[in-house]
């Protein structure tokens, strides 16, 4: 693979204009086809196998138009002080809203009057429209949304308190201004990093053209493939983060080969044929992880991740060839100031003393051995020194942090869990105040009579089952036109995400079961809580079957990698430790609120259902990111005749600058979530902030190289057998490295009117040295 990423490297850097050319031109027609689609809509989110979408899909088929999956709203009125909602003018005010509301829209399906529903506290105080819609909240047009927040203006100004509750305000939350700063850190580290502006932003450069290919192809298909809206999001955060990790490490590659006195065309094709190799490697883990969101068989997700595996293989493709092409046209000036003057230097003195005119191997190690030693290398050695004390506090710490995993709770915030300066949050206080949180979040249960000989007998019996298990309130019985099928709303006592609520959800179904044996009709449970239930049970139970498949399938392709059994292995345990430790962070913050008021937490609650999947899934992507590019150039000195120890070093020395901005701006990126004023956002940002801090300078900082001194050459170890039954995908260019040693053709160079590299230059033959 080294060999044919090396030709590749330098084939794109001859043709550099020819491959720029051909990646703008991609761009334009990806953004093309995303400007002249149509705008997509929400694609329709369904949990197949689980009892609240049996439950809707029986509602659709008995209840024609009644949109049971459709958006819901609840405009909430409160009276002044020492006044009730069913006075004389605050009834009219009320009365009007309803009138307003049924013709506001064309989404509406049904508008409920308070006073007909017996909708109205009992101390009179408050009362609510409920609203329901022919669409979910996603294909809301704006006018609808308009129309239902001028609804209660009026009434607010003859002194009643107005709020709306309920999804159908619920947007989906702009990320823009997050990724935004992500990128001008990122900028502001790759500076750092480089020294050079040229150098900083070229990783930036390829992995906006990535993402904007990405994002734009999925825009331009989101109608066709039915990915709505929000797919987009998932992609452009890993698109992002992977696109800007992946040139980082091809230009840092490309700058120490420079250093060594390589030509340029010759720097690039060796910086892609070893870097490159571990960027396709690391690019496979990520895919891996983000296709195997399959397993939990949601399809929303399903295609969330596909779109995001394809985002992250572009920006494999572009690290691979628009990086170097770029790089030709960069010339010299991909080096820092001090770094140009060092070159310059050199190449005056070896002008005037006839020397050679590349600097040999011993040369060069006589160079690196006399510089002074970088952070990263004093780190190594320190560790070195010390790898059983690294190991025991890196595992320790992480061990403490992550023992409120233990206690996590899943489930999806409801309006509960908004800023309290929101209509949303309003809207639900004050309906817990006037008839009790349980109101906040009811159930509706559905009785399938078909195979009930007495179906209105088999309903009564339903409603006094579930009246005994004790609740709020049971609605009567509402059936269908047919007379087989009834729906009956449940109120429970407690809010939506508590673990009552779910209490009362499961012995409604437990009671069921009985009923169904008894009488023949079918009983489901459904309704947005319900659903959240059967979300958060599907989720928990597909984390061990999703953690089996993408962990064993990348403990394969690593072992393929490092050729070693004990390094995987390694790799994929140090991934699981960060992983519970992030996960124990979250439920420290957010469900027991340490620290909360720090991070804008105002309602504590259940962590997020998707949250352990979703954190696996890009977590162990960006994880096995950093242990390819630093264990790769440890294992490629070790092959190449480096001792254990040295070889952690000399990965440490060339590596750890790079990860360490890696890691940093990948931080940055998901930190600038945290701001979000959405509970489910503001958690994302925060768990794969801190899962990246604690894997990429505790685990793979600390216990990888710490694990690997004790371990010494029995890290390296593989089996004969198994070793010849691997195919030798030469990662770490062990074949190349003979290659071009032995013969000369390897050391091509530019030529011709496009070898000026950007430089002006045509024809010229630069020799870098530092």
């Amino acid at each position: 693979m080294a060999t044919f990423l090396y030709k590749l490297g330098r084939l794109t850097f001859r043709r550099r204009r020819f491959v720029a050319l051909i990646w703008v031109a991609l761009l334009a027609l990806a953004g093309f086809g995303a400007a002249s689609a149509s705008t997509a809509t929400s694609s329709s989110f369904s949990i197949p196998g689980t009892e609240a979408q049996r439950a809707f899909d029986l509602l659709e088929q008995r209840f024609p138009g009644a949109s049971a999956d459709g958006a819901t709203a609840r405009v909430v009125f409160k009276a002044p002080e020492g006044e009730k909602v069913t006075d004389a003018a605050n009834k009219g005010e009320i009365t009007g809203i309803v009138k307003e509301l049924r013709s506001g829209s064309d989404q509406v399906a049904q508008v409920a009057d308070p006073f007909e529903a017996q909708a109205v506290s009992q101390d009179g105080s408050t009362a609510y429209i409920s609203v329901s819609y022919k669409v979910n909240s996603m294909e809301l047009t704006d006018q609808t949304r308009d129309a239902l927040e001028e609804a209660g203006k009026d009434a607010q100004g003859s002194g009643m308190k107005v709020e709306i509750g309920g999804d159908a305000l619920q947007v989906m939350p702009h990320t823009g201004t997050a990724e935004i700063i992500g990128v001008v850190i990122a900028a502001i580290v790759l500076v750092i990093t480089f020294g050079s502006l040229i150098a900083a932003g070229l990783p930036l450069v390829t992995a906006l053209i990535g993402v904007g290919i990405g994002v734009s192809l999925i825009t331009a298909l989101a109608n066709v493939l039915d990915l709505g809206s929000t797919t987009p999001i998932l992609a452009s955060m890993i698109g992002l983060a992977v696109g800007i990790d992946y040139a980082l490490f091809i230009v840092s590659r490309y700058r120490a080969e420079l250093a060594d006195g390589r030509e340029r065309e010759d720097a690039a094709g060796r910086a892609v044929g070893t870097a490159g190799s571990a960027v396709v490697f690391a690019g496979l883990t990520v895919v891996i992880a983000l296709v195997g969101l399959a397993v939990v068989n949601i399809p929303m997700l399903t295609k969330m991740g596909f779109a995001a595996a394809g985002t992250v293989a572009i920006a494999v493709v572009i690290a691979l060839t628009l990086v170097p092409a770029l790089l030709g046209f960069a010339g010299k000036r991909v080096m820092g100031r001090k770094a140009r003057k060092g070159a310059e230097t050199a190449q005056n003195s070896d002008a005037k003393g006839a020397e050679k005119p590349s600097l040999d191997k011993d040369t060069a190690k006589a160079k690196s051995a006399d510089a002074k030693p970088n952070m990263g290398t004093r780190w190594a050695r320190f560790v070195l020194r010390r790898p059983v004390w690294v190991m025991l506090v890196g595992i320790l710490g992480l061990g403490v942090i992550a023992v409120p995993a233990a206690s996590l709770e899943m489930g999806l915030p409801d309006d509960g869990a908004q800023p309290k300066s929101t209509t949303q949050r309003q809207a639900y206080d004050m309906l817990s105040d006037g008839f009790g949180p349980g109101f906040n979040g009811p159930l509706m249960v559905v009785m399938d009579g078909k195979g009930s000989s007495d179906p209105k007998a088999a309903a009564e019996r339903v409603s006094k089952e579930i009246e005994s298990i004790g609740v709020v309130a049971v609605t009567p019985a509402q059936f269908n036109k047919a007379g087989d099928t009834a729906m009956i709303t449940v109120i429970p006592k407690d809010r939506p995400s508590s673990h009552a609520t779910e209490e009362v959800v499961h012995d409604i179904r437990d009671a069921g079961r009985d009923i169904k044996s008894d009488t023949g009709a079918e009983v489901l449970v459904t309704g947005a809580t319900a659903m959240n239930i059967d979300f958060s049970q599907k989720m928990n139970d597909a984390l061990v079957p999703y953690l089996a498949l993408v962990v064993g399938l990348a403990f394969l392709l690593l072992m393929l990698v490092f050729r070693s059994i004990l390094v995987p292995l390694k790799a994929a345990l140090g991934f699981l430790l960060s992983v519970i430790a992030a996960l124990g962070a979250v439920v420290a913050v957010f469900q027991w609120g340490w620290l909360g008021s720090l991070f804008g937490v105002e309602q504590t609650g259940p962590i997020m259902s998707m949250m352990p999947i979703f954190m696996v899934g890009v977590v162990f992507g960006l994880a096995m990111d950093y242990e390819v590019f630093l264990v790769t150039r440890m294992r490629e000195a070790y092959v190449h005749g480096e001792s254990p120890g040295q070889a952690i070093v000399t990965g440490f020395q060339h590596g750890a600058r790079v990860v360490t901005a890696a890691a940093v701006i990948m931080m940055a990126v998901f930190a600038g979530f945290i701001g979000s004023s959405e509970q489910m956002v503001k958690m994302i940002g925060f768990s794969l902030a801190v899962a990246v801090l604690f894997d990429a300078f505790v685990v793979r900082m600390a216990i990888v190289p710490a694990v690997l001194a004790l371990l010494g050459r029995k890290a390296w170890w593989l089996p004969r057998w198994l070793d010849r039954a691997l195919p030798n995908v030469d990662v770490e260019g062990e074949k190349l490295q003979k290659q071009l040693t032995e013969g000369p053709a390897a050391s091509g160079s530019d030529s011709g009117s496009d070898s000026d590299g950007g430089d002006g230059h045509g024809g010229e033959r630069e020799l870098v040295r530092v």
